[in-house]
């Protein structure tokens, strides 16, 4: 590492230009290239994925793209079966089929099939709007055009919306505001603990590069593998948060080094041989915990992880190369003008740890059994949600409510006619078959919209092979009819047979009681696989699949449940093991292990209670309350430990220094948090700016990320780092740095310090409570 330090300083110039020309290089294939993301959530092998794969050989022509335009004018208003509304909306719907990439439009009022699409008040109709290609390769200009169409239309009573995952382009945030609002929270505190504006700028700009350049080659990522289109967006909002934060303990380390006198090179050599060795270790955990993903097989969590992990590397590299070729750029501006009139005078610095991080430290070394378990208590009740996690489908009913998609939603579900939410298991028009009326006896009301399970239709694709499937099949629909959760069946809907032997598809849309990401709707996918479809097939070749949203979501979520235990005992293996190496000692890493379970199980409990139960969701401009995404607990847990483990290495690493030098546990404890607690509270103000900030991208699934990083971090840095783990350590005594004889010699020797800064580490052959090594300084 002060290899490449002094390299980086002797060519600072050269280093530059070539992190500027990576940059540029990398903008201009991105350009060219353009962007290739894909949210293809199926899961080979799975049902839902059998019956997608099924219906897209046996309908190529509908393989594109299917979304609603929906229009509705209130009660006591013309229907919209009247003679003005048909005419106003035949002609924009004409309007629509003429657009680019619109393949076709199926209007309400063409032929008799078209009744199902008005709904049974008559205030309420949609069209369907296919396009031909799925919405993942659609420039937004065309779903923007069927937008602006549509909306033209409304006015004098009429209300048009427009639904769907091509129309969902059109809302997505154009501006960079959460990155630009988490820079500026940044440099101010950057400038608050420096004094220095040329110092407090250095981080923002290494972390800045870094990232720029990983979100471009993200984009090109994305023509070689499956990569999530929110993933520029979570490796930008990963690596702001790290790149500043490993820039700080840098620059920190190297204005300590000009403090005490030495020249700019040396400084900045030693910041690098030393803060930047841990810099390199905290980001290799974070890659580790990232690449954990990479076990559970699947193709939309592996481009994930390759890109979060692609971003961690490059504002490593950063850190240790461009970052120090910068700080030989400014020279002796590193310190505030106040601390050059202080050098230039010949004033040093104390060395010993002063001010209210040496109170803090020692006030939690006098109370530690106190201060443990009231920490360990706000972590046990932030936690407490996470018992209630549902894993389901997100959709368009939790958007934002001003949005066209939500508006949409709404008015396909009748949300409010009733007294029901869209996302609730109440359901309008429920007991209706085929759109009619409910039948309520009594004279009920006729029901607003179309019910909330038209939302999220469950899609029934059977292969038929002769006669008997086809009976089999025609009693198929008869029983879904009077399934327990079914609100409406239309279909069957088949190909005909290439020849008498081959077979031919057929498909039978199943519209639920309840919204898709109802509970009661997976229930419903679960009575169909397991009790109403295989009692028709039993005695025929009759093959039927369930997919649509709602199962596929399950299906999802299904496996990367069933594989969370394997990926959560490598992700915290591997860090365990990683901590190992570094700091001998046993006793660490099972800390470390637990304490980022408890910071993940935290954050959880803090997004089940703000996205789930809706606990601020709407206010904040997040939209309804909904069940968590399923690919979430994946990520967080990668990325959370990886953050953990970051702060971890920090402070234990100069606990360790101390304790190898003098061998005493308790001014290790003390020392290591007093020099320590200062930088990690300033890096974790700005990483939980940083996450915050991203609350306002627009994205409910970065929001996701957003909160659930920013209160993990400040859980990490406030309740656990500077709480519950020097506590821990002070209760344990000499048995923190234990270690057996037999693994000692087995153990490979690394150490985070540069090995002429470490003196011989001191062994502790029991672990013994309270129990300290001889207080005489000096190493063995």
């Amino acid at each position: 590492m002060a290899a490449l330090a002094r390299w980086c300083l002797r060519r600072r110039l050269v280093v530059i230009v070539l992190w500027l020309a990576v940059l540029a290089g990398a903008a201009s294939a991105a350009a060219v290239a353009g962007s290739a993301y894909s949210n293809d959530y199926d899961v080979p092998g799975t049902e839902s994925a059998k019956a997608a794969s099924l219906a897209a050989k046996a309908f190529p022509d509908q393989a594109g793209d299917g979304d609603r335009v929906v229009w509705h004018t209130d009660a006591g208003r013309e229907p919209v079966r009247s003679a003005t509304v048909e005419a106003r909306m035949t002609g924009v719907l004409d309007r629509i089929a003429d657009l680019p990439g619109v393949a076709a439009v199926g209007s309400p009022y063409a032929g008799p099939d078209g009744a199902r699409q008005i709904s049974p008040d008559g205030h309420t109709a949609y069209a369907t709007v296919t396009f031909e290609r799925p919405a993942d390769d659609l420039p937004a200009s065309q779903p923007r055009a069927v937008v602006d169409a549509a909306k033209a239309a409304a006015g004098d009573g009429l209300q048009v919306e427009a639904g769907g995952s091509a129309i969902a382009l059109t809302e997505k945030p154009d501006t960079h505001l959460s990155e630009l609002i988490g820079i500026a929270v940044a440099a101010v505190v950057l400038f608050v603990a420096f004094g220095s504006l040329a110092a407090s700028l250095l981080p923002i700009i290494t972390a800045v590069v870094a990232v720029g350049t990983a979100t471009l080659g993200i984009t090109l990522l994305g023509h070689v593998m499956t990569v999530a289109d929110f993933a520029p967006m979570l490796g930008m909002l990963i690596g702001l948060g790290v790149g500043i934060d490993y820039a700080l303990f840098i620059v920190t380390r190297h204005r300590q080094g000009l403090r005490a006198g030495l020249p700019v090179p040396e400084a900045a050599e030693r910041a690098v041989a030393t803060t930047g060795r841990a810099v390199v270790f905290a980001g290799g955990t974070v890659c580790v915990a990232l690449l954990g993903m990479l076990i559970l097989r699947l193709s939309f969590l592996n481009g994930v992880a390759i890109a979060a992990s692609l971003t961690v590397v490059l504002t490593v590299a950063a850190s240790v190369t461009l970052l120090p070729a910068l700080l030989g750029t400014i020279g002796p501006r590193a310190l505030s003008r106040r601390e050059r009139r202080r050098l230039a005078a010949g004033a040093r610095p104390s060395e010993a740890p002063t001010g209210l991080a040496a109170r803090w430290s020692a006030f939690v070394e006098r109370h530690p059994r106190l201060l443990g378990g009231l920490a360990a208590a706000v972590m046990l009740v932030l936690a407490l949600p996470t018992l209630s996690l549902h894993l389901g489908t997100s959709d368009q009913g939790n958007n934002p409510v001003g949005s066209t998609t939500r508006q949409a939603y709404d008015l396909l579900a009748g949300d409010g006619a009733n007294g029901t939410g869209a996302n609730g298991d109440g359901a309008n028009g429920a007991g209706t078959t085929d759109g009619g009326p409910d039948g309520a006896a009594g004279g009920a009301a006729v029901p607003s919209g179309f019910g909330p399970g038209v939302n999220g239709p469950l899609t029934l694709v059977a292969h038929l092979d002769g006669a008997a499937d086809r009976v089999a099949l025609s009693r198929l629909e008869d029983a879904l009819r009077d399934t327990e959760g079914v609100a409406s069946v239309q279909g069957p809907a088949a190909t005909d047979a290439s020849a008498p032997s081959s077979g031919d598809t057929s498909v039978i849309t199943v519209i639920p009681e309840t919204a898709p990401q109802s509970e009661r709707t997976s229930e419903l996918v679960d009575r169909l696989r397991t009790e109403v479809i295989p009692a028709a097939e039993r005695g025929t070749s009759l093959e039927v699949y369930v997919g649509g949203l709602t199962a596929s979501y399950d299906d999802f979520a299904e496996v990367i449940v069933g594989k969370l235990p394997l990926f959560v005992g490598v992700v915290v293996g591997l860090g365990c093991l990683l901590l190992l190496l570094a700091f001998r000692s046993v006793g660490i890493p099972v800390k470390a292990a637990i304490m980022n379970i408890a910071a993940v199980a935290s954050s959880f409990g803090v997004i089940v209670a703000v996205f789930q139960w809706g606990w601020g969701s709407e206010f904040l401009g997040l939209g309804r309350a909904g069940p968590i995404e399923p690919f979430l607990p994946v990520i967080m847990i990668s990325v959370l430990f990886g953050l953990s483990m970051d702060y971890q290495v920090f402070l234990v690493s100069r606990m360790y220094e101390e304790w190898r030098v003098t061998g005493d546990n308790c001014r290790a404890v003390r020392v290591g948090l007093a020099e320590t607690s200062r930088v990690i509270n300033s890096a974790a103000v700005i990483m939980i700016a940083v996450f915050a900030a991203f609350v306002l991208s627009g994205d409910r699934i970065i929001a996701m990320f957003g909160i659930g990083l920013a209160v993990a971090v400040a859980l990490d840095a406030f309740v656990l780092r500077t709480l519950l783990v020097p506590a821990l350590m002070h209760l344990l005594g000499g048995a923190n740095w234990w270690l057996p004889g037999w693994l000692d010699r087995w153990l490979p020797r690394f150490s985070i310090e540069p090995p002429e800064r470490v003196a011989a580490p001191r062994r502790v052959e029991a672990p013994a409570r309270r129990a300290e090594a001889p207080e005489h300084a000096g190493a063995p």
